[in-house]
C-alpha cells in the first residue's frame, strides 16, 4: 500500500512514521509513504500557499492550485481525504476500507480554512477526527495512517491482538485489560481473570464488554458506576 500526505510540515511525519508498527510495515515492505512538501507546489519567491477569504473575515485560506497541482503531480489511486472539521468523523470502518486500497491520499488543511473548491472538486471525501478543531490537518493524518496501517496483514504480529480491539468487529468497545503484579497500591485484578477458567473469562469479557459499549452508547447499564 501507499500513503500520500500533502502537508506544509513534512518534517512533523519523520519520527512518527519511523516509529513502532508505521514503522516497521514500511520496513517490511508493507506500505510505502510519500510526504509530500505543499509548498514545492507554489510559484512565487515567498513560496506562498495562503491568501486573505473573499467576502473579508478573520483568518487566512489556503489557496487551491498546490493541492491540485500535487495531487497532479501523484496522480493517485483510490480515496483522496482532506482532512477538515467540517468532514464525517472518522470510524474503524473506514480504516478497513481504506486498508484495502492500493493507495491513500491525505491533505492536511493549516491556517483558518481551506479553498472550497479543493474539497467539492479534489477530495473525494472530507473527514474529521472528532468535533472539534486543531491546528491543522498534520495529527489526523498521522491517527488514520496508523489506524490503516495496523490493519494491513503482516503489519501486526499477533492477528489475535488486533481481533480482539475496541471497534474491530462492530460498534463496541473491548473489555478491560489487565497485567501483573495481580494487586497494586490495594486494587486487584479481578480474581476470574486469574482463575484459568478460560469459559468463565471469556464470559467475563463478553459481559463486561457489552457493560461498557452500552455506556459508551449513552445507554447505561444496571449496575453501572457514575
Amino acid at each position: 500500500m501507499r500513503i500520500n500526505i500533502v502537508t506544509i510540515f513534512p518534517s512533523f511525519f519523520e519520527t512518527p512514521l519511523a516509529t513502532s508498527i508505521p514503522g516497521r510495515a514500511r520496513e517490511a515492505g508493507l506500505v510505502e509513504y510519500r510526504v509530500v512538501d505543499l509548498r514545492d507546489y507554489t510559484h512565487d519567491r515567498h513560496r506562498t500557499v495562503d491568501d486573505e477569504p473573499y467576502g473579508g473575515g478573520a483568518g487566512m485560506v489556503m489557496k487551491p492550485e498546490p493541492f491540485f497541482e500535487a495531487v497532479d503531480d501523484l496522480r493517485p489511486e483510490g480515496p483522496i481525504v482532506l482532512l477538515s472539521a467540517r468532514g464525517r468523523v472518522f470510524e474503524h470502518a473506514d480504516a478497513v476500507r481504506f486498508a484495502v486500497q492500493p493507495e491513500l491520499t491525505l491533505l492536511c488543511g493549516h491556517y483558518k480554512d481551506v479553498d472550497q473548491r479543493v474539497a467539492d472538486h479534489l477530495a473525494t471525501e472530507e473527514i474529521s477526527l472528532g468535533r472539534f478543531v486543531l491546528s491543522g490537518g498534520e495529527i489526523p493524518a498521522l491517527a488514520i495512517t496508523d489506524a490503516v496501517v495496523r490493519l494491513l496483514p503482516g503489519a501486526i504480529g499477533d492477528h489475535d491482538s488486533a481481533a480482539s480491539d475496541s471497534f474491530y468487529d462492530g460498534p463496541g468497545v473491548s473489555a478491560p485489560s489487565y497485567t501483573r503484579p495481580p494487586e497494586y497500591r490495594g486494587f486487584r485484578v479481578p480474581e476470574v481473570l486469574r482463575s484459568g477458567d478460560h469459559r468463565a473469562i471469556e464470559a467475563w469479557r463478553a459481559e463486561q464488554a457489552e457493560r461498557l459499549s452500552r455506556r459508551l452508547r449513552g445507554e447505561g447499564a444496571a449496575g453501572d458506576e457514575d
